[in-house]
């Protein structure tokens, strides 16, 4: 993975730190920012691939947000993960068997849909056509259905699948964090291409 990105990789992270005021002294009350937001069921994934995702990529320098990582006691649940997913640039959906029974697993990535994030899914352990909102009754009806949309929009997103059994630990992470990373490229693409237009709007008006 190193040696196929590694200029990339810290091209991302040096303009994503100019662009947020990196080189600024920033009041210790602030969150840090985030580039990767993963969405996982702790129960399933924490302390397999959610966590060795997490780890591989801030081993690259990058600036992934996972829970119990990225949060400190007294850090208040919902306000932290919603800024964590307005500031990141691409989410990683871990779905696992259990995932579904979580209606906060399900609230992120509604979130990060309607942000409209590039996501990328990853079906670990089940198939996508395993996955289906659950109606437990504790939850209202228009939640549901915004679950329900984020959820197919999901399932028919291009991601990986992998075997926590059988499968690959090594090609799975390089392959994993190969996807977030073209994605990541993407994005500052897009973004580059904003910027550019906005310039050349603006000498034309002027």
């Amino acid at each position: 993975m190193q040696r196929k990105f590694p200029a990339r990789i810290s091209s991302i992270s040096r303009q994503i730190s100019r662009s947020r005021g990196g080189g600024e002294i920033q009041p210790k009350t602030l969150a840090p920012p985030c580039d990767v937001f993963i969405n996982h069921r702790g129960i399933d994934t924490k302390r397999n691939v959610a966590g060795l995702l997490y780890h591989h990529l801030r081993g690259l320098r990058l600036r992934p947000f996972l829970d119990s990582k990225s949060m400190r006691p007294g850090d208040r649940l919902f306000d932290k993960i919603d800024a964590a997913i307005r500031e990141c640039r691409v989410g990683v959906a871990v779905f696992s068997p259990m995932y579904c029974d979580s209606y906060f697993c399900l609230h992120e990535l509604s979130r990060l849909m309607e942000t409209g994030k590039k996501v990328v899914p990853v079906f670990c352990d089940v198939k996508p056509s395993e996955l289906r909102v659950k109606d437990d009754g504790s939850c209202p009806a228009e939640n549901l259905d915004k679950y329900r949309l984020a959820l197919e929009e999901a399932k028919f997103t291009v991601g990986l699948t992998f075997d926590t059994l059988r499968g690959d630990w090594p090609e799975f992470l390089a392959s994993a964090t190969d996807a977030v990373i073209q994605n990541l490229i993407e994005v500052e693409e897009e973004y580059g291409l904003i910027t550019d237009h906005k310039l050349t709007t603006s000498s034309f008006s002027s």
